[in-house]
């Protein structure tokens, strides 16, 4: 016997699906520096490549969108924030979500983005070490 399943409609492409905010990524500069950080790790980047104002190489455009993304999804910015945060317009933000959203169907990207989503708040809320030295 054979089972179908209705697919459930995309969400819209002007939101993204795990826009809720966190509290977690305080530092709009601190939580480029490490979103940054983990997007250059996870998808081999240079660092320099990610702040070049033409897109680049594909994989580095990808790079670029992924860190928007996680901006906007990850520590709650506005559209307008993370494209100020990253020098964009909030339109090329809102591409980046939609481009990333509709990536999310490869399981093994949208796990990657799981786990980058996970990291980037842990990353942004981690304590320093100045803070435990003036005590």
């Amino acid at each position: 016997m054979l089972q179908t399943f209705e697919r459930t409609p995309r969400p819209e492409r002007t939101h993204c699906r795990h826009s809720a905010r966190s509290d977690a990524c305080r530092s709009p500069v601190a939580s480029r520096a490490a979103i940054e950080q983990a997007v250059v790790q996870v998808f081999g980047v240079g660092h320099a490549d990610l702040h070049h104002l033409t897109r680049g190489r594909a994989k580095v455009a990808l790079a670029r969108q992924v860190a928007m993304y996680l901006a906007h999804v990850a520590c709650g910015l506005s559209m307008t924030d993370t494209g100020r945060l990253f020098g964009r317009d909030r339109t090329t933000v809102a591409h980046a979500c939609g481009v990333i959203e509709d990536r999310r169907d490869d399981p093994l990207f949208d796990r990657a983005l799981d786990l980058l989503e996970w990291v980037v708040p842990a990353l942004t809320s981690r304590p320093t070490a100045s803070r435990f030295l003036s005590s």
